[in-house]
């Protein structure tokens, strides 16, 4: 995304295979996840029926991969790319996006503490494009009741390992002692802030928390990338840091840790001091530790995100530090070295007893490739095993992959597991308030309620139950499938974090 670039990945995972130690990188069912109280009321007698459950997909601006398609485009075709993307988004049954608003030390709004992003302006000198993306990227967003999780990388500084090739206004020209290039030299030399330094911390949290501040976006959200993946023998160049700022760690692997785990702990409470309703959340490599390593690791033989990059997820969920997390299990079921089946219950457990969610970052970009990846079925099965667990959802990478529909497999999955709306899980440890029920009436053939709430749920009686039909933010909604018969409809509130109240009085349409 620069999530990932996914060739660089294939590649790792290539080499992984050969050295043997390196990198191999539902639909919600009643009592398969913590979720706050049942909704008490019917429709017309009828229990109401929705499936919790988010679905989303990452899109990705990092050198223009999903969006906006190249560099310096006119605003309306940037905009017109955007809402094409959301469409696709609806048409797949998806129920939130995480857009890349900070791919390498950038940002997609007018920020104090990051240039304007070349991947949107085509310009290197910083400048912005005369208006303001974010904020029309999330009204876009919630005028179609999605999720908005704006996706950073946090410590990625620049899109070249060049000082020299920094716009004038990037904050590292006047901090140039928080910058490490890795590795040092050549093609795939970039610069990224020293997480060992207390203040190049705090300067990147304050970076995320200007856009906390300023927007309405729903989640903040990090991939994995922290200390960058290692290059051959090369070090991470934070020794004088390492001497400076130990805070009494002698052990430099464990200090970089523990500045990570800093990075994730301050980060979640400040966005929850800030606005307590913004959600956290984490896409981590999907090893954490193996076994043959650490008793309390999976049965995996890959690369160990613990390790190798200083990322100690299994901490991050322990300590309640995000409100998901969304491990990239870009793994076949099967495969030797990292197999989804095992991985998949390793993450389950790892949630269990607690309030962390547990979504599944699914491998879209693999669609295709050789042995496992040419049955169209993959990802099919794989949704299918979630469901088995606790999974709350799934997040595709990427957007052009799932447009792209190779093979036919996204059409297969989405058929199979999307087909009907679904509600985001909602957090009962976030702050939140069941809204009232509406007032509904019918107006010819279209439904018009008044409601205070965030958005709206339609339920509409179909045999025994009354089944999730949409929702929306708007307070009308008309049904567009035909039927001879009469139908009967209820809506209900639901607040930001999606708590539902309870139904409003049964309506039916001729």
């Amino acid at each position: 995304m620069d999530h990932r670039p996914r060739v660089q990945l294939a590649v790792l995972l290539a080499v992984a295979v050969l050295v043997t130690v390196g990198i191999a990188r539902w639909q919600t069912r009643p009592g398969a996840a913590p979720e706050p109280a049942a909704v008490t009321s019917t429709c017309a007698g009828h229990a109401l029926t929705a499936d919790r459950q988010l679905r989303g997909m990452w899109l990705t601006t990092v050198n223009n991969t999903d969006w906006p398609s190249r560099p310096g485009l006119p605003e309306d075709q940037v905009k017109a790319e955007y809402r094409g993307w959301l469409d696709l988004a609806q048409r797949r049954g998806h129920n939130a996006v995480f857009v890349h608003v900070r791919p390498a030390g950038d940002a997609f709004w007018q920020s104090d503490y990051a240039p304007w992003s070349y991947y949107l302006t085509g310009r290197s000198d910083g400048q912005g494009p005369g208006w303001d993306p974010m904020a029309f990227m999330i009204a876009e967003t919630h005028a179609r009741n999605m999720e908005f999780h704006a996706w950073f990388n946090p410590y990625k500084a620049s899109r070249s390992g060049v000082f020299a090739e920094l716009p004038p206004n990037h904050p590292l020209r006047a901090h140039p002692d928080w910058a490490v290039p890795y590795p040092a030299k050549g093609k795939g030399s970039r610069l990224h802030y020293n997480p060992g330094i207390p203040e190049a911390r705090k300067f990147v949290e304050d970076s995320i928390l200007d856009a906390v501040n300023r927007y309405d976006i729903d989640g903040v959200h990090f991939d994995d990338f922290f200390y960058p993946y290692p290059k051959g023998r090369e070090d991470f160049n934070d020794a004088a840091a390492f001497k400076a700022h130990s805070r009494g760690i002698n052990n430099k692997a464990d200090w970089r840790r523990d500045n990570v785990n800093l990075l994730v702990k301050e980060t979640n409470e400040r966005i929850k001091a800030a606005k307590p309703w913004v959600k956290f959340g984490i896409s981590p490599f999907g090893i954490w530790r193996n076994a043959s390593t650490d008793p309390l690791g999976s049965p995996t033989r890959g690369l160990q995100s613990y390790d190798a990059i200083y990322a100690d997820t299994r901490r991050w969920v322990q300590e309640r530090w995000v409100d998901y997390i969304v491990p990239q299990l870009y793994w076949h079921i099967g495969f030797a070295i990292a197999d989804y089946a095992k991985l998949l219950p390793w993450w389950s457990d790892l949630v269990a007893d607690s309030p962390v969610q547990l979504y599944v970052g699914q491998a879209d970009y693999r669609i295709g490739q050789k042995g496992a990846w040419r049955d169209p079925g993959q990802l099919d099965k794989q949704l299918a095993l979630n469901r088995k667990y606790r999974v709350t959802g799934s997040v595709h990478f990427s957007a052009r992959q799932v447009k792209a529909d190779r093979l036919g497999a996204v059409s297969r999955y989405a058929a199979a597991h999307y087909a009907e709306p679904a509600l985001v899980p909602a957090m009962a440890h976030l702050p939140g308030k069941r809204p009232p029920a509406p007032e509904l009436e019918v107006d010819g053939a279209r439904l018009r309620w008044d409601g205070d709430a965030a958005s709206y749920a339609v339920y509409r009686v179909d045999g025994e139950a009354a089944r999730l039909v949409a929702t929306t933010r708007d307070t009308t909604w008309t049904d567009t499938t035909k039927s001879e018969a009469p139908r009967t409809y209820c809506v209900t509130g639901l607040d930001r974090l999606w708590n539902e109240g309870n139904a409003s009085e049964p309506r039916v349409i001729d």
